[in-house]
């Protein structure tokens, strides 16, 4: 990937707030509205979800998941959405315990990006869910098209 790209990339991943979640329920796909937080490295995506949730319940019983996160927030109605950039991975789910060593770090990260979502901590079926990318189909635009494994992944995160 050459740098203009994985720049992008890096802006596309940081400045996003939201991501399609698919995950397969009884065999079909369902896709959700989720928040998300890349890891430094891009190895892993975050998110922070209620048991109750279908998305959730689903990557119990299947961890394979598909995350999709395009660029569409604060773009002109006139922009071609085709035009804009989008990264589609595909990823094994795994939920973090809440008492992970890890889980007092991504709290506070998470607080730091979504602030509203505090009184979710205060929830006893909240827990973060680890997405630990296959590979990943990245459209930086037309004829722009990436097929990036876990190593390209980390590459661009630098």
């Amino acid at each position: 990937m050459d740098t203009s790209s994985a720049a992008l990339l890096r802006q596309l991943l940081h400045a996003q707030r939201t991501a399609a979640l698919g995950t397969l329920r009884d065999g079909a796909p369902l896709v959700s509205m989720t928040l998300y937080l890349p890891a430094a490295d891009f190895s892993a995506f975050h998110i922070h979800v209620s048991a109750l949730a279908w998305h959730t319940q689903d990557m119990q019983n299947d961890p394979r998941v598909s995350l999709l996160v395009a660029a569409t927030e604060g773009t002109s109605p006139a922009d071609d959405p085709y035009s804009l950039p989008r990264l589609t991975l595909r990823a094994r789910a795994s939920r973090l315990p809440n008492d992970a060593p890890e889980h007092v770090v991504l709290r506070a990260a998470w607080l730091a990006k979504y602030p509203a979502q505090a009184v979710n901590f205060e929830l006893a079926d909240f827990s973060f869910w680890r997405l630990v990318p296959n590979d990943a189909r990245f459209i930086a635009g037309y004829g722009r098209i990436m097929n990036l494994g876990p190593a390209e992944l980390a590459a661009a995160s630098a």
